[in-house]
C-alpha cells in the first residue's frame, strides 16, 4: 500500500505574496467575485448585463477559470445559543416566544441544508524558462523574475476585475491567508462548514 501523501498529487507548490505557485512554476491569482440577482432585473437590464459579460469575455486574450464553491452553513451554534437564551429567560412569555422561534428555525432547515455560494475567477500567468519560484532559498535574479511575473499577473487581474465591474460585479483579490483557507476548504469540505450566527431578534432578548 502506497504511503504517498495527498500533497504529492496536488499541482500547488507554494502560496506566497497573494500568488499561487504551481509545480511547473506557472503562477495564478484568484479574485473573489460578488453575485447579482439576474432574475430581479428587467429585460433591458438583463440584456445589458449579458452584452457586457459577452464583451468582457471577447476582450480576453488569455484563459480564465470561473469556479462556484458551495459550502454548507452550520447553524448548530445558533440553535444552541437560542436554547441557552430560552433556558435563562425569566419572562415566561418571552421564554415561550424564544422556544417558538427556535422551533420555527429548526423547521425551516429540516428540509435540507442551508448553502452558501462563493464565486471565484482564477487568472493565470506563465512564461518559458521560468526559475523555481517555490524554492526556499532563491537568488536575487530568481526573486526579480518572480516579482516581474507577479506584476504581469496583477495587470491581468486588474483587467479582469475592471471587466467584471462593468458587468455590475464587485471583485477582490485573495491574499495569501485567504488562498490557503480556500484550498484547504476545497480538500476538507466537512471541516470547512461555515459557522452561521445570525442576529437574534431584539424582542427575544429583553
Amino acid at each position: 500500500m502506497s504511503n504517498a501523501s495527498t500533497q504529492q498529487f496536488l499541482e500547488v507548490q507554494d502560496i506566497k505574496e497573494g500568488v499561487v505557485v504551481l509545480k511547473n512554476n506557472a503562477i495564478r491569482g484568484i479574485l473573489m467575485v460578488s453575485s447579482v440577482n439576474f432574475a430581479l432585473k428587467s429585460e433591458d437590464e438583463q440584456n445589458a448585463t449579458i452584452y457586457q459579460f459577452q464583451s468582457f469575455l471577447n476582450s480576453l486574450d488569455f484563459l480564465i477559470q470561473i469556479t462556484i464553491q458551495s459550502r454548507r452553513l452550520n447553524i448548530t451554534g445558533y440553535l444552541d445559543k437560542l436554547k441557552d437564551l430560552e433556558e435563562k429567560q425569566e419572562n415566561e412569555l418571552l421564554k415561550v416566544q424564544t422556544a417558538g422561534y427556535r422551533e420555527f428555525i429548526q423547521e425551516i432547515i429540516s428540509g435540507g441544508s442551508i448553502m452558501s455560494k462563493n464565486f471565484f475567477v482564477t487568472v493565470p500567468f506563465s512564461f518559458i524558462n521560468i526559475p523555481n519560484f517555490a524554492k526556499t532559498k532563491t537568488s536575487n535574479s530568481d526573486d526579480d523574475q518572480f516579482q516581474r511575473a507577479k506584476s504581469q499577473l496583477w495587470q491581468r487581474m486588474e483587467f479582469v476585475a475592471s471587466g467584471l465591474r462593468r458587468c455590475g460585479l464587485k471583485c477582490v483579490p485573495l491574499n495569501t491567508s485567504e488562498l490557503i483557507e480556500l484550498y484547504w476548504s476545497l480538500h476538507h469540505p466537512e471541516e470547512a462548514e461555515v459557522g452561521y450566527y445570525p442576529e437574534i431578534p431584539p424582542e427575544l432578548i429583553k
